[in-house]
């Protein structure tokens, strides 16, 4: 493996792990730095590309699943919930399985015909689609007087509206975060609990996408890349831990909207690279 392998190997990494979960949709950000610039699939091959993209979105994964473990082994019952979660209160698995059943359930059905779907001018379009969301998602929140819920408050109702939510994101270029955290801010919650609700949701059908994308690509593994996909995975895995620690802190104050205004900037953009 050259010099130049690992750097790229590196820098896609970077970019999952810098837009994987931020609300900006990693596909843009893929299409702009691999397909225009760093063209991983000339380099190891189409399906070798292939792979490595699903190896480096496992590492995003696998930092999510550390710094929400706390979390995940509470709703596996493997951790006792706090006194303020007892009496039906409290994020339950019941409720995560219920936001995750919409989109798993149309991404099962609608699977190929989504990929079929994918265009750069596909992918364009629903970053300013979604853009809009957002934008509409802060003048809901900020309208709303009530007092803002908390992930703890999140009930099955609320959970299945964000699921549905969670389905925008089939559209290549959408952004399941920015979908599902659009949804939570406009059924009230702070911007900090979508968030965390959405990583939640998150782990389990992106890891369940991820091993179905493996096991279907599997015989294109090659194993002399195994550094390759290493590096990405690695890149991803730390770039993605102090990334989404960073967003939590900062989204109650910043909003959504400085990432629409970015996204709008970016669907633009693609639109004249490739028009």
């Amino acid at each position: 493996m050259d010099v130049w392998e690992w750097v790229v190997a590196a820098i896609l990494g970077l970019v999952e792990g810098l837009t994987e979960y931020a609300p900006v949709s990693s596909t843009g950000h893929m299409i702009i730095v691999d397909d225009l610039w760093l063209k991983s699939s000339e380099l190891v091959g189409s399906q070798n590309a292939y792979v490595f993209k699903i190896v480096i979105q496992l590492g995003s994964i696998l930092a999510v699943a550390l710094l929400f473990k706390d979390r995940l082994l509470q709703l596996a019952g493997f951790k006792k919930q706090a006194a303020t979660q007892s009496e039906g209160r409290g994020l339950t698995l019941g409720k995560v399985a219920v936001g995750l059943l919409p989109a798993a359930v149309l991404g099962l059905l609608f699977e190929d015909k989504m990929e079929s779907i994918f265009h750069v001018r596909t992918v364009a379009f629903a970053l300013i689609a979604g853009a809009f969301l957002m934008i509409a998602a802060d003048f809901i929140n900020k309208r709303n007087n009530k007092k803002k819920q908390q992930v703890d408050d999140i009930s099955y109702k609320q959970a299945l509206a964000i699921g549905l939510f969670q389905c925008l994101a089939l559209w290549p270029g959408f952004s399941r975060s920015g979908s599902t955290i659009s949804g939570g801010v406009m059924l009230g919650l702070t911007h900090r609990a979508a968030a965390n609700f959405t990583f939640i949701m998150a782990i389990p059908i992106m890891v369940g996408a991820s091993a179905l994308s493996l096991i279907k690509n599997w015989d294109a593994l090659d194993i002399s890349l195994l550094p390759f996909y290493a590096t990405g995975f690695i890149s991803a895995f730390l770039v993605s831990l102090v990334v989404v620690r960073f967003f939590l802190k900062l989204i109650n104050k910043i909003k959504l909207v400085p990432f629409a205004l970015y996204r709008i900037a970016l669907g633009l953009l693609l639109l004249f690279l490739f028009s």
